[in-house]
């Protein structure tokens, strides 16, 4: 059975997710603190599939959360909550949620979005390193590595390497790019992709000159 950490404050929010989870089976654990949830996280979240996360929690909140759970895991992240400014969303995506939903929604919404990202994960984790030339990437430890030196990656750089990894030869749009990192409510310029790519060639060094530009179209990652 497919198994799910909630961490949100209002009890009543969660019985509601849990009932409606648990009747198409999956199961649904929840924590209504966040001090209780980080002690969590540093135990490791491998029991879980996927975490649902509210940001307004009493200990600590959610952002926090997020950045916790990603320098440990690559574990689907999908926020819930009432805080829906833009630089709320997009600080969200920043620190490398998978999705970021608005109260109130749709459960049978919610439901699809989380059972999506669980089947992607599953799918990725089959093929845990990821190898291109002289780029390695490492999905269960989060970790790359160039020529067999390890490098230092930010969430979004890291993002888009294994997004590029996991299509290798293809020629990939600034689109596809934004909405496979940053999702699909993002509102910004598509520029934003060819800065993050600039950096990313410049932490991988050498390795960097496999990641080609193709004037008009987009990216390609190659061996060489």
């Amino acid at each position: 059975m497919k198994k799910i950490l909630l961490i949100e404050d209002d009890t009543e929010i969660c019985e509601i997710i849990a009932d409606y989870f648990g009747s198409l089976g999956t199961d649904v654990f929840s924590v209504n603190n966040g001090g209780e949830a980080l002690d969590i996280i540093k135990e490791g979240t491998d029991d879980y599939d996927l975490v649902l996360l509210d940001v307004m929690l009493p200990g600590a909140d959610g952002f926090t959360l997020c950045r916790k759970l990603r320098m440990k895991s690559d574990i689907p992240v999908i926020f819930i909550t009432a805080r829906g400014r833009e630089e709320d969303i997009l600080d969200g995506y920043e620190l490398g949620c998978d999705d970021y939903i608005v109260k109130p929604f749709l459960l049978s919404v919610l439901y699809s979005k989380c059972e999506a990202l669980m089947r992607r994960a599953k799918s990725s984790d089959m093929k845990q390193v990821l190898t291109c030339g002289k780029i390695s990437l490492d999905t269960r430890t989060l970790r790359c590595f160039t020529a067999g030196a390890e490098i230092e990656l930010p969430p979004k750089e890291f993002a888009i390497l294994r997004y590029l990894l996991e299509h290798e030869n293809w020629v990939v749009t600034r689109e596809t790019i934004l909405n496979s990192v940053w999702g699909y409510d993002y509102f910004g310029s598509d520029r934003v992709v060819d800065n993050h790519i600039k950096k990313l060639r410049k932490a991988l060094g050498s390795a960097g000159t496999q990641i080609k530009t193709l004037v008009g179209r987009g990216y390609k990652l190659t061996k060489e």
